[in-house]
């Protein structure tokens, strides 16, 4: 069912009210005597005098990244991996950082920050705080400190706000005993939050997006539907509890699961979606995979959203990006592949390997591409 926002749950919901003259001129900004106002997100989710936390980003979550292929080809040419300790460096694009500091221990390093996906600060510091810890387990690591990555309004929105933020990310990084220390902000005109984040693991444990083989399963942790749901909680208001909880829970038990299992290869899926996620890791190994879209997990909710059209920009051009590569049977839908490519925030792992409780969605094959049945 489909739930508006209350006021209980952000006891800061009247700073968002803005002045009752704001001009409304299609979805631009305006600045006002130097203060910057939010883009207008839809004529029925907020009025002249309303203004909503996701009205201050031109996207949200892990939606707001530069598309792939642009951004391959931004870094394309730059150092990559440089000494016998790196032992994951630029040249897979995989989740992080990872130096070895002696046999039995390696450094995992990360940084992760977004616009907000929620109105609510507390809930959007709590996810972004999982999504960029989510980097650490994706890797089969153990995070073990953070620090705090902020940018602010700070003459627009009251600093209490930012404090809620920051707070959400604090709780979730506590559920693991990952303090967070310090950080850096910066006044910005669009509001971001993330955190860069240190892990540690034993480099035998380590999972990387370049070691699948053929033959094996592919294993979900988290549904999908995340960037749908997003995208109309920004147009409309609407909030979706079970999206937020989603985006909010860790993917250390699923980590653990996987390095326990002597898994080797996993990636997490967020801005890119599942086949966006996965065309990166099967051209890093240099394998295939089959996907049955029908065991892939989906929330409910975005079912509905995609038929009523609340489909990010994002997850369009991820699609457009892994098309080249996808072969799918007839009776495969667009909207079947839109899902698959949807721009997850804080996503879960896709792991080469069988997880109890997660389901699995196919299999690797040799050669190269995807196939989508």
């Amino acid at each position: 069912m489909l739930k508006t926002e209350g006021t209980t749950r952000n006891p800061y919901a009247s700073a968002l009210t803005g002045p009752a003259n704001l001009p409304v001129r299609g979805n631009r900004r305006r600045r006002r005597s130097g203060t910057l106002y939010p883009r207008t997100v839809s004529p029925t989710a907020t009025t002249p005098d309303t203004r909503r936390l996701t009205g201050y980003a031109h996207g949200g979550g892990c939606a707001c990244k530069i598309p792939p292929g642009e951004l391959e080809d931004a870094v394309r040419g730059l150092v990559g991996q440089a000494g016998d300790d790196v032992l994951v460096g630029l040249d897979s694009g995989d989740d992080a950082a990872v130096v070895r500091l002696r046999d039995d221990l390696a450094v995992i390093s990360t940084a992760d920050f977004f616009t907000p996906v929620v109105d609510d600060p507390y809930d959007w510091g709590r996810i972004a705080a999982a999504n960029a810890l989510s980097d650490v387990y994706a890797m089969g690591g153990r995070p073990v400190v953070a620090i705090n990555l902020v940018g602010w309004p700070r003459g627009v929105l009251p600093m209490e706000l930012m404090t809620e933020v920051l707070r959400g990310g604090v709780d979730v990084a506590g559920e693991v005993g990952c303090p967070v220390i310090g950080g850096h902000t910066i006044d910005d005109p669009e509001p971001k939050y993330g955190m860069a984040v240190t892990g540690v693991i034993d480099p035998k444990d380590l999972l990387r997006n370049d070691s699948a083989t053929a033959g094996v399963p592919l294993t979900l942790t988290k549904p999908l539907g995340l960037g749908l749901l997003n995208n109309r909680h920004k147009q409309t208001g609407e909030v979706f509890p079970e999206a937020i909880e989603t985006m909010a829970r860790l993917n250390r038990d699923a980590s653990a699961s996987a390095v326990a299992a002597g898994l080797r290869a996993a990636t997490d899926v967020t801005g890119f979606g599942l086949l966006g996620h996965l065309h990166k890791m099967l051209r890093a190994s240099g394998v295939g995979a089959v996907l049955d879209r029908r065991a892939v997990p989906v929330l409910d909710a975005a079912r509905v959203a995609l038929r009523d059209g609340f489909i990010p920009g994002g997850s369009r051009r991820n699609l457009d990006w892994v098309r080249p590569h996808l072969t799918a049977a007839a009776d495969v839908t667009e909207d079947d592949l839109i899902i698959l490519a949807d721009a997850q925030t804080s996503g879960g792992l896709l792991v080469v390997g069988e997880l109890p409780g997660y389901p699995v969605i196919g299999y690797t094959v040799a050669g190269a591409g995807i196939e989508v049945r």
